[in-house]
């Protein structure tokens, strides 16, 4: 039986990708291990958006090409965003490589093993890699918007959603594993459902996961600020299983870095999101994501960004001023 062995890079949608891949390997009756050194395949499932992440993943190939010139027999896979994004430059780079795929290329894979298996339920069939109290659920792929800073469009594609039934049927499984905690992930979690119906459907889906016996608390990260269904505020605030946390990248709050990130947003909206938010959750938890430099960025947009996190106490800043005051 063929050993391999998948090395995840990057965030927590590749953690999904890398447990369908592995789940799709067990399928086909191959044996996924923990220790790459006794490895016949390792498999990288790379990340490539940002520098950081990109000088890591490529790092974890080097350190995958050591193991395989002391063991020739091994072969080396590389996958996931950096492939996408640089393909060709991989090949031309790093000719060590065995084969080089994309995102989701999973059938292409098992292909390159010598199996030739058609793939369905592929989500249901996950090999789940987190501690068992939590499980991701990935309910969308890719991203309509364009923003100038973001690679994701290119590297994912535009937005799809997934079915709500094949949703719930996959966070069933997820809770018979023993999750407690239930992450719904996505590049844009507002958009959700526009695709499929020409409006959210995000509402729809968060009460047919409520009801799922097994699940305590129900997390829903990266939200776009343009899109924000309102209608979650008051599903975080009925009490039930959906949790008063709120991770929404807002990027920056100055009329100009906004336009020159193609944000479609304002200060004046953002400023209104984040008071509607607060008054209506008062104990909700505000999580954020910022980008400084931006070509074109001033010391005045760079001031105006720092009075806005100081204003809107997001829940990491206001816990190191706390720790900063004992």
């Amino acid at each position: 039986m063929k050993k391999i062995h998948v090395t995840t890079l990057g965030c927590s949608k590749n953690t999904v990708d890398s447990e369908v891949l592995m789940g799709q390997l067990i399928k086909n009756s191959y044996l996924v291990i923990d220790q790459p050194e006794e490895a016949d395949v390792l498999i990288l499932n790379t990340c490539g958006f940002i520098q950081d992440a990109k000088e890591e993943s490529i790092q974890a190939i080097f350190e995958a090409l050591k193991l395989k010139e002391a063991d020739p027999a091994k072969k080396v896979f590389v996958a996931g965003c950096l492939s996408q994004r640089y393909r060709s430059e991989i090949e031309k780079e790093i000719p060590e490589v065995d084969a080089i795929f994309g995102t989701e290329e999973f059938e292409e894979i098992l292909n390159a093993l010598g199996r030739h298996a058609a793939m369905d339920n592929i989500y249901n069939q996950r090999k789940i890699s987190t501690p068992r109290h939590y499980a991701y659920l990935k309910i969308s792929e890719g991203c309509n918007h364009k923003c100038s800073f973001c690679a994701i469009p290119a590297i994912r594609g535009k937005h799809r959603s997934r079915s709500i039934a094949g949703l719930v049927e996959e966070a069933g499984k997820l809770a018979q594993h023993g999750a407690k905690e239930l992450i719904l992930i996505s590049q844009d979690t507002s958009y959700y459902g526009r695709d499929l119906s020409g409006k959210s459907q995000i509402i729809d889906l968060l009460e047919q996961l409520q009801k799922i016996d097994g699940f305590e608390w129900i997390r829903l990260l990266y939200w776009y600020p343009t899109n924000f269904p309102r209608e979650v505020l008051e599903l975080m605030s009925a009490g039930g299983k959906i949790l008063p946390y709120l991770d929404m990248p807002v990027q920056h709050i100055s009329d100009r870095v906004l336009r020159m990130m193609r944000r479609g947003d304002t200060r004046a909206s953002l400023l209104k999101l984040f008071a509607k938010i607060r008054s209506q959750v008062p104990d909700i938890v505000l999580r954020t994501t910022l980008i400084l430099g931006h070509p074109g960025e001033t010391d005045a947009d760079f001031k105006e960004l720092l009075q806005f996190v100081k204003e809107i106490k997001f829940d990491r800043n206001r816990i190191l001023n706390h720790l900063r005051q004992q």
